[in-house]
């Protein structure tokens, strides 16, 4: 076989093996979320996207951050917020707006009865993500 014969199945090899290798295991996925996008703009480098979110009773967003800035209203149900020393730093019930900055690590979960739904406003740098999953910072949740 000839060496670029070889290089290329040895290349695709390895993207083959890590296509099947799970996510970064530290990394926390949210639990009884659905989020439906309603409306996505980009503009002066900004991207804008508004989306529905819905977690279900006992479930989170898990831990994550955003690059930009998120602006919500709770529609119905209670998030409660904490942050990355483990602790509530919020308690947002029924009509209660929420706003977080760029950075830090927090997570969004519902421990009320019933389903928790946002209305959410992410403004980020135009191409990045809206939010980026991270590692539980020692909380066990």
């Amino acid at each position: 076989m000839n060496r670029f014969r070889w290089s290329a199945l040895a290349a695709g090899a390895v993207v083959a093996c890590a296509a099947g290798l799970p996510a970064t295991a530290s990394a926390t996925a949210g639990v009884g979320v659905e989020a439906q996008v309603l409306a996505q703009a980009t503009r002066d480098g900004h991207d804008y996207i508004t989306k529905e979110i819905t977690i279900a009773p006992g479930g989170g967003t898990g831990w994550h951050w955003h690059q930009g800035r998120v602006f919500g209203l709770i529609e119905s149900g209670t998030l409660t917020h904490f942050g990355a020393d483990c602790s509530v730093d919020g308690v947002y019930p029924t009509g209660a707006p929420i706003t977080e900055e760029s950075g830090p690590v927090h997570n969004g979960r519902n421990l009320g009865p019933d389903p928790l739904v946002m209305w959410v406003v992410y403004i980020d740098p135009a191409g990045a993500p809206p939010a980026t999953d991270a590692p539980d910072p020692g909380c066990g949740f």
